[in-house]
């Protein structure tokens, strides 16, 4: 199944693409791309070749990814970010036919093909339909809504190979995670359910394309009708909110603590019909301060092996949750609190030499490593990771508990606990906090800590620190970089 020629015949003129200048139809969508599809074929590109793109999110990769979409070749986005060492040593494990960069992020990789988006769109320039400017006509198609229903009589083989996505792993080294189309087809399917994204709607593809929630938008919008804008590089996030009219957002807490303490901007954020936020470590009076503001906020918990989410709160919410399973997903808690997962949303595998290696156990469920509960009537509460457990006193900590109560205190935005070295204790936990000028002072911390999970619990350090080290191309705390630094007791 074509999904790009689907949703052109099903959607025809609503938009697909937005930019500050531009827009593309999903008709205009799919002759753009298949032109595109037909001089990648010209360059030898097959089903089921592996592309390699190392770019940064623009209009000019998403009409790539949708163009090897039709070709069914699998697209293999890489983290722009990364050195280039880090990038040649991705480039062996993928094996790709063909490497598409601008050359200031592929010159210095050695590899035999490579072309960049210019010289491929240059070959298709003359016949690429000229993008509608915006004006009060085409403003006004784009905020009406529209019953049409994607048909999806027609279908693919849903084990065709499609993406390559890099997990953002904890540890620094990523992981290849191979998905098919019906990884990505589920997955759309289920998180349109709960979260309507329809024509008339406009989210902002601020997540990178080579992270699973990217990605993800892409299926959602071939399949719901919604379009997504793309901003210039480097455009704040407050600014795209001014620059588009948009109907749906991702953000992580810290942006939107920013962003509600900015007047203008809150007054956009109200006029959304969904904020899509990590459902972890989220501060409870961060997430009741956007309540009483009247946002749309939606907590989510998801996974790049299970081809992004797989429990969101089933609407607005001013409790913290991950919410509950989405249709197409199964979930279970096993031993230890682990969280299980199964179904049609889970990926194909790592890649190995041997191929896809997808490690599972005798019923099918995949250990995630995180922990959490499962409330008798189906709320997912995320507690935790199993390698970040450490044992202080004989008791084992787990730092996102502790973390939790960090956020807890009104002022504090973000923390991370990692394991320190004491002399009588063995180990006990240490804290790096990202604070408000609100904040409680380190001893008034201590003491609440102290009274809410106990003494054992609470950090023997505390460090104020104003901006973090995140893992390259996520909003993801770089855990291992803090848990190696000088972690001795205070």
């Amino acid at each position: 199944m074509d999904l790009v020629a689907a949703a052109a015949k099903t959607f025809s003129d609503s938009p697909a693409l937005v930019t500050e200048k531009e827009i593309l139809s999903f008709h205009d969508l799919e002759t753009t791309t298949t032109r595109i599809a037909h001089t990648l074929s010209q360059h030898g590109i097959r089903k089921g070749d592996v592309v390699a793109l190392c770019m940064s999110n623009s209009p000019e990769l998403l009409l790539l990814l949708l163009a090897l979409l039709k070709t069914e070749a699998v697209s293999a986005p890489l983290n722009h970010r990364f050195p280039a060492p880090r990038l040649q040593d991705l480039l062996p494990r993928l094996n790709p036919s063909l490497l598409i960069g601008p050359k200031t992020l592929t010159g210095t990789l050695s590899f035999p093909a490579k072309l960049t988006p210019e010289e491929i769109l240059a070959e298709i320039d003359t016949e690429i339909p000229v993008p509608r400017q915006f004006n009060s006509s085409t403003t006004q198609h784009f905020n009406s809504s529209t019953d049409q229903q994607l048909n999806t009589s027609t279908t693919q083989h849903f084990n065709t190979p499609l993406s390559i996505i890099h997990t953002s792993s904890s540890s620094g080294n990523p992981k290849a995670a191979l998905h098919s189309f019906g990884n990505h087809y589920y997955s759309a399917l289920g998180a349109n359910e709960n979260i309507p994204f329809g024509p008339g709607d406009c989210w902002l593809l601020s997540l990178p394309l080579f992270h699973i929630g990217g990605y993800a938008l892409l299926i959602r919008s071939l399949l719901g009708g919604g379009a997504l804008a793309v901003a210039e590089a480097g455009t704040p996030i407050r600014d795209a909110l001014h620059d588009f009219q948009l109907s749906h957002l991702s953000l992580v807490p810290t942006q939107l603590y920013r962003m509600l303490h900015e007047d203008e901007t809150l007054k956009k954020l109200q006029r959304l019909k969904a904020v899509l936020l990590g459902g972890s470590a989220v501060e409870p009076a961060l997430l009741t301060e956007a309540s009483e503001a009247g946002l749309p906020v939606y907590l989510t918990y998801g996974s790049t092996e299970m081809s992004s989410q797989i429990a969101t709160t089933p609407g607005p919410t001013s409790t913290i949750t991950a919410g509950k399973v989405l249709p197409y997903r199964k979930l279970a808690i096993g031993s230890g609190n682990e969280i299980l997962v199964k179904g049609p949303c889970l990926f194909q595998g790592y890649l190995s030499g041997k191929g896809p290696v997808l490690d599972t156990d005798a019923s099918g469920w995949y250990h995630t490593g995180d922990t959490g509960i499962l409330s008798p009537d189906g709320e997912l509460q995320v507690t935790g990771r199993m390698d970040n457990m450490f044992i202080s006193g004989g008791e084992n900590i787990h730092p996102e508990e502790i973390e939790r109560a960090l956020c807890s205190l009104t002022g504090i935005l973000r923390a991370i606990v990692v394991p320190a070295t004491d002399p009588e204790y063995g180990i006990r936990p240490k804290a790096y906090i990202e604070t408000a000028e609100n904040a409680p002072q380190d001893q008034n911390i201590t003491d609440s800590l102290s009274r809410e999970i106990g003494k054992l619990k609470t950090p023997v350090a505390i460090t104020r620190i104003d901006a973090w080290r995140l893992l390259p191309g996520t909003e993801k705390i770089d855990r291992g970089y803090y848990k190696g630094l000088d972690n001795r007791s205070t």
